[in-house]
């Protein structure tokens, strides 16, 4: 018998032997000392019952922190329009200033990641009879920055705009006729009779929206967590649930992406366009450094 036999028939014989003595023995627990044990699945699955539509949501009990760099997104493309396109789309980005407080109220050295935080990914379906008709990707939680050239928008972009007199409403999305529209819009602006996007008039390109602070203000400077974060995709219209319990987040059919940011903009910032955070560690000439 080779040597690398005999020691695998060694190895089994301890282990049949010595299995007696490696036995722990089961005692009972009382409901008092299991009271104190605390603990969290892993994945959790909910059906949900809305008032068109049934919903199953699978979330994954993880905490994510990420900066990361994607060339192009289109989604729902057709023809030379889309639901949706972002080149050059970033989450989170890298410190170019140690004394600036970032949105989580710290400061970070020069070169270091200010990731983008997202808690309790999920996925979710979206039912009629039976019949898949929506699904949805999101987080219960995030915060941080979403940089890109966004030419196409479909979906909520959370915005407030502050007009000439102080006031702040949300923003609206046109296309560049200067109709309201949240299906492959290309510009965003006040929701006024005396706006118009063809001549620049309180409308800017979406591409001027280079780095958006996604969360909730704080109201000191600081952006709190969002639950509204999502991208979803439906063959109909499909009533999404707001996971804050606020109101029913309507989703026409096609591409959907809800973008809830932290931001109030005056117009003057909006038509000079907000600078690009910088999401890489080297200088290629693209504007990313």
């Amino acid at each position: 018998m080779k040597a690398g036999a005999i020691g695998c028939a060694a190895l089994a014989t301890f282990c049949l032997v010595g299995v007696q003595d490696v036995l722990a023995e089961l005692k009972p627990i009382s409901d008092e000392e299991l009271g104190q044990v605390q603990g969290q699945a892993m994945i959790a699955i909910d059906q949900l019952a809305g008032m068109n539509q049934q919903f199953t949501r699978i979330t994954l009990g993880m905490d994510v922190e990420l900066q990361t760099n994607i060339d192009s997104v289109v989604l729902g493309e057709a023809g030379l329009a889309s639901d949706l396109a972002v080149s050059q789309l970033s989450l989170g980005h890298i410190a170019r200033d140690d004394t600036v407080i970032q949105l989580d109220g710290q400061t970070y050295a020069i070169g270091d990641i200010v990731p983008f935080v997202a808690e309790n990914p999920y996925f979710e379906l979206a039912e009629v009879n039976g019949e898949v008709v929506g699904m949805r990707v999101g987080f219960g939680q995030a915060r941080g920055t979403l940089s890109g050239d966004i030419a196409s928008f479909s979906g909520n972009l959370g915005l407030q705009l502050e007009d000439g007199a102080g006031a702040t409403s949300q923003a609206a999305l046109y296309d560049l006729s200067t109709t309201a529209t949240n299906y492959q819009a290309t510009h965003i602006g006040l929701a006024d009779g005396a706006t118009d996007c063809s001549a620049g008039i309180q409308c800017a390109a979406l591409s001027n929206l280079q780095t958006l602070d996604i969360g909730v203000d704080n109201g000191d400077g600081t952006v709190g967590f969002t639950e509204d974060l999502f991208l979803s995709f439906q063959n109909q219209a499909v009533d999404w649930q707001d996971l804050a319990g606020g109101p029913i987040i309507t989703a026409n059919p096609g591409v959907f992406v809800n973008l809830p940011t932290s931001m109030t903009l005056d117009l003057q910032t909006l038509q000079n366009g907000i600078p690009r955070a910088r999401t890489e560690y080297i200088d290629r000439g693209v504007g990313l450094f």
